[in-house]
């Protein structure tokens, strides 16, 4: 694994690749961020940017958005996807912005973590984003990804993965490190089919040579370094099992059971 004083060569590289690293989230102001965040779950930055500039101009602040009914907020939220269980934590979390926080955005961990629908990757981006805190880092698909791919951390969930980044990066670099991986992710370090040959931090980067290779790392692989095989490639995949052949029973078996049957009645001759 990376350590600390390997990082920052890599920071380096991947500032200069991506300059333009930011929040894709359009908002203006922590309370549009929380509910875009929210919004953003197994949704892409750009479909939820066409959703919430409505979104707002009905419903701008907490007490506005806490007193929608569950069905007018799904009917505008729809196209992000999971919408019903995202208009409960919406709604859900904007009430409790208006009876506990006064309808302003806290500015704690725990205070966020407080509000319905509000997990530490929804309350680091508001932190970070939203208030300039560096509590600790955002970890999405992207980051959990390139985390591993890079060696900065060989964790097996997005909390452990936290935990070894906030361990071997600056805490004055925690938010733009997020924007940084996101950013590579989506460009070069793609979930499939990784750019190596062109990726600016290849040579810093122990899973390169193994995707050049045509090979997958072993970082990458299942338990007990052998890849798993994806279920359709196992072999009766997806097709309907078949009913297993009865057995013919052995010759001497079948001459007793034709002894004890009842002999047919003679067909009759038609006149």
């Amino acid at each position: 694994m990376i350590l600390e004083a390997d990082v920052r060569p890599l920071l380096d590289r991947l500032k200069q690749a991506h300059p333009d690293a930011a929040c894709a989230l359009v908002h203006e102001n922590p309370f549009q961020l929380l509910i875009a965040t929210i919004l953003s779950a197994q949704c892409t930055d750009a479909r939820v940017n066409m959703v919430t500039p409505g979104l707002f101009a009905k419903y701008p602040d907490a007490a506005a958005m806490g007193a929608v009914s569950q069905q007018d907020l799904d009917s505008i939220i729809r196209s992000t996807g999971f919408y019903r269980n995202k208009s409960k934590s919406i709604r859900g979390a904007s009430l409790r912005l208006t009876e506990a926080f006064g309808g302003d955005v806290p500015r704690t961990m725990d205070e966020l973590l407080s509000l319905p629908g509000v997990a530490r990757k929804t309350a680091n981006v508001v932190l970070g984003v939203g208030y300039g805190i560096a509590d600790g880092v955002v970890v999405d698909t992207h980051v959990v990804r390139l985390s591993r791919r890079l060696g900065l951390s060989r964790g097996k969930n997005p909390e452990e993965i936290e935990q070894d980044l906030m361990r071997i990066v600056p805490r004055e670099e925690w938010i733009h490190l997020s924007h940084l991986l996101i950013f590579h992710g989506r460009r070069i370090c793609i979930a499939r089919k990784p750019k190596c040959d062109v990726c600016p931090v290849a040579s810093l980067c122990p899973s390169a040579s193994y995707f050049l290779a045509g090979k997958m790392p072993p970082w990458e692989r299942g338990r007990g370094g052998v890849e798993k095989k994806p279920a359709a490639a196992k072999k009766g995949a997806g097709a309907k099992k078949r009913p297993a052949a009865k057995k013919r029973p052995p010759a001497k078996k079948r001459a007793a059971a034709k002894k004890r049957a009842p002999a047919r009645p003679a067909r009759r001759k038609a006149k």
